[in-house]
C-alpha cells in the first residue's frame, strides 16, 4: 500500500500520517508537479476550509477546491493508481438541514466553500471510471479529535472558565465526526474491494444536543455544568439588537449556535458492515480530555 497524500499539513492529513505510517506515504507539496510513481492510493484532502480566518477572494475556493481536485483526479484516471479518496463536506449539500441529511438530498449549497466542493464532486461523477479503479467522495460533518480544537474549543473554554451557557432553552441536535472513526472508514475503503464507488456521508452514530455537549465537557473536567435556560424571546430580542449594533451576538450567530444539523451515516455503515470504533460520546470525551492536556 503506497499513498499519495495532499493536504498533509492539515488536521486530517496529519492524522492519516499517524494512522498509516510515514514510510509508505508521499506528501504532495504545494506548487510541485502532480505525478504518481508507484502510489496506488490517492487521498486528496487539500482545500480551502469553510472556517478559514483570513479574508480571501471567493475565486480561490474554486481554484483550490474545484480546479485542483480536477487536476488530481485526471492524473488518477491516467495513472496506474487504483483508489481515489476525496474529502468533500456535508456543506456541499446544505448549510441548513431539516430532518436528517442523507446522500439522497438534492444539493443546494449557498456558500462558495460548499459550491466549490460540489463542483469537484460533480466532475468526479461525470468521468467514466475504468473497471480496475474505485473512487470515494466522503462528506464528513464537523471533524474533531486531539490536536484540532476548532469550534468545539470555544465551548470548552467557556466551561473550564466556569462561565454559564445561556442558551439552554434552545433544543437542538448536531452530528459530529470523531477523527478515529474517519480513519477507520478510510482504512476500510482502502482494504476492501467490495465497497462500491460513490458518495458517502461520514458522521458518528448519534447526534448530540449543545446542552448535552456542555454537560459532557464539564464531566470530562470534573466540573458541574452551568446551563441557563433564559427566555427564548429575550435571547432573540438581544440578537436582533445585535443585528442593528453589529454586536458579537446577532441573529445569524444565534442560529448557528442553536440550529440542528443531523447527518445520516447509514449508507457508509451498511457498505462497511461493521460498527464504528467509537460512539459519539466516547469520541467527544476523548477529544475533550486531549484539550486539557
Amino acid at each position: 500500500m503506497n499513498i499519495f497524500l495532499t493536504g498533509s499539513s492539515g488536521f486530517v492529513g496529519t492524522s492519516v500520517i499517524k494512522y498509516f505510517g510515514t514510510e509508505n506515504i508521499k506528501r504532495y507539496k504545494r506548487g510541485e508537479e502532480i505525478h504518481f510513481n508507484n502510489e496506488n492510493i490517492i487521498i486528496h484532502l487539500a482545500g480551502i476550509s469553510t472556517d478559514r480566518k483570513t479574508a480571501i477572494n471567493s475565486e480561490e475556493y474554486y481554484h483550490v477546491n474545484t480546479e485542483f481536485t480536477k487536476e488530481i483526479f485526471d492524473e488518477f484516471l491516467n495513472s496506474d493508481a487504483e483508489i481515489f479518496i476525496f474529502l468533500s463536506s456535508v456543506k456541499a449539500v446544505a448549510d441548513d438541514v431539516e430532518g436528517e441529511l442523507t446522500e439522497e438530498h438534492n444539493p443546494n449549497p449557498i456558500t462558495h466553500y460548499g459550491k466549490s466542493k460540489l463542483l469537484a464532486e460533480q466532475y468526479i461523477l461525470s468521468k467514466q471510471l475504468p473497471p480496475n479503479k474505485r473512487f470515494y467522495i466522503l462528506r464528513p460533518c464537523i471533524i474533531h479529535g486531539a490536536g484540532n480544537k476548532g469550534n468545539l474549543n470555544l465551548l470548552f473554554q467557556l466551561v473550564i472558565k466556569g462561565l454559564p451557557w445561556p442558551l439552554g432553552a434552545f433544543k437542538n441536535a448536531r452530528s459530529f465526526c470523531c477523527i478515529d472513526n474517519l480513519m477507520f472508514i478510510i482504512k476500510e475503503l482502502i482494504n476492501r474491494e467490495d465497497i462500491p464507488s460513490g458518495i458517502y456521508n461520514v458522521a458518528d452514530d448519534e447526534p448530540i444536543s449543545t446542552n448535552d455537549l456542555i454537560s459532557l465537557i464539564a464531566d470530562s473536567q470534573n466540573k458541574k455544568p452551568k446551563i441557563w435556560k433564559l427566555s427564548k424571546r429575550f435571547i432573540t430580542n438581544i440578537a436582533k439588537i445585535g443585528d442593528r449594533l453589529h454586536l458579537t451576538i446577532n441573529s445569524e450567530r444565534l442560529q448557528k449556535l442553536t440550529d440542528s444539523y443531523v447527518v445520516s451515516n447509514s449508507k457508509i455503515k451498511y457498505a462497511i458492515g461493521k460498527n464504528l470504533p467509537l460512539s459519539t460520546r466516547e469520541g467527544l470525551l476523548q477529544t475533550f480530555l486531549a484539550f486539557k492536556s
